[in-house]
């Protein structure tokens, strides 16, 4: 015999019948919205199921495929390596000599001149870099020989070799030189004392090249010596790397005086173009706070691309290539990218300014 059941029973099997239903009809809608068909129900029958089985598989689309990290990264990298050649950055009007100098080491004047000498070069400019500095790590990072008894910069500044003499091709960038720097480099100081203008030398080396380029970026040693003071005579420009740390800022005001000491006695052309904000850790209110005091001095010289402080960036000359070549869809190659588009940019609205000034001086 059925044992009556109550209403608190019949109550009780109602609800749960109802939280099966809502459960179902969650379920469904959760398929609906992850593969983008519709899921049958069950009074339907198995003819309105799912699609697949009349044999037609639905199409799944993925609107937001692009955004995946996977796609943004391919798609920097695409951007950096430029592997058709059909994106240039503009060249500029005449010869750009530019020296990346910071007496502070550590600072990433080597990574800075590699790299953004990679970027410009991949986008349609000729370039050279000048390795000034005897521990020979802008050849590393350019995967450059530089062993002892090798043609390098030494010869140039010593001995007066030409400068086409003891520049390398960089393998893999046609359009891009090394001039290597030995250990017989750390010696050139002594070896200079008694040399008239021997603070000119790489100027008067610079100016008999007659190769074709369009940037020459000097990296210049962690120090203010001879060395450091030739690569300031030769230049125009000044790139000026800057660690987001304090200790970074004590060291500036020194490497500004002797530009301006340079400028007045050696070279009037001397200007400090551009400065770089390296190694910034945006976890950490001290980076905040050195990127402000350093936009605030100098205002529009400071490039508006960071450089992130990036393990890969370490990484890369350990391999013999830039972070452009090594990873070019990292954070590290994309900033440099930047900050070499940057440059570029600048430069070409300079060259038409000083037309437009010059055509308006001949007109009067």
């Amino acid at each position: 015999m059925r044992k009556p059941t109550s209403k608190a029973d019949r109550s009780g099997r109602h609800t749960a019948r109802e939280a099966a239903a809502s459960g179902a009809d969650f379920r469904q809608e959760e398929i609906r919205e992850s593969h983008g068909y519709e899921v049958g129900a069950a009074e339907g029958g198995a003819a309105s199921g799912l699609e697949e089985r009349s044999g037609e598989i639905p199409q799944q689309s993925d609107p937001a495929g692009d955004d995946l990290p996977l796609a943004r990264e391919a798609k920097r990298a695409v951007r950096v390596l430029n592997p058709a050649g059909s994106v240039s950055m503009p060249r500029p009007a005449h010869r750009r000599v530019i020296a990346v100098a910071n007496q502070k080491g550590g600072v990433g004047k080597t990574t800075s001149a590699v790299n953004m000498a990679v970027a410009l070069a991949l986008h349609g400019n000729r370039v050279m870099v000048v390795d000034l500095d005897p521990q020979g790590n802008a050849s590393t990072g350019l995967g450059v020989e530089h062993g002892a008894g090798l043609n390098s910069v030494y010869e140039a500044i010593v001995d007066n070799a030409p400068l086409h003499e003891v520049a390398h091709r960089v393998e893999g960038i046609p359009s891009l030189y090394c001039v290597p720097a030995t250990i017989d480099l750390a010696g050139a100081e002594v070896e200079l004392v008694n040399v008239v203008a021997r603070e000119a030398r790489l100027r008067k080396s610079i100016a008999a090249f007659e190769g074709e380029v369009d940037y020459i970026f000097i990296d210049c040693p962690p120090s203010l010596g001879l060395l450091t003071v030739n690569a300031l005579v030769a230049a125009e420009e000044v790139l000026i790397p800057i660690q987001c740390e304090y200790y970074a800022l004590e060291g500036l005001g020194q490497l500004l005086r002797n530009i301006e000491l340079v400028k007045a006695h050696l070279n009037s052309r001397l200007r400090v173009s551009t400065i770089l904000l390296t190694m910034y850790d945006k976890r950490t209110k001290l980076a905040d706070q050195v990127e402000q005091e350093v936009r605030g001095h100098f205002n529009e010289i400071v490039l508006d691309s960071v450089v992130p402080r990036s393990v890969r960036l370490s990484e890369a000359p350990g391999y013999g290539q830039s972070i452009m070549t090594y990873d070019p869809g990292s954070r590290g190659a994309t900033s440099y990218f930047e900050a070499a588009e940057e440059i570029a940019l600048r430069g070409a609205k300079s060259s038409s300014r000083r037309q437009s000034q010059t055509s308006e001086k001949g007109g009067n």
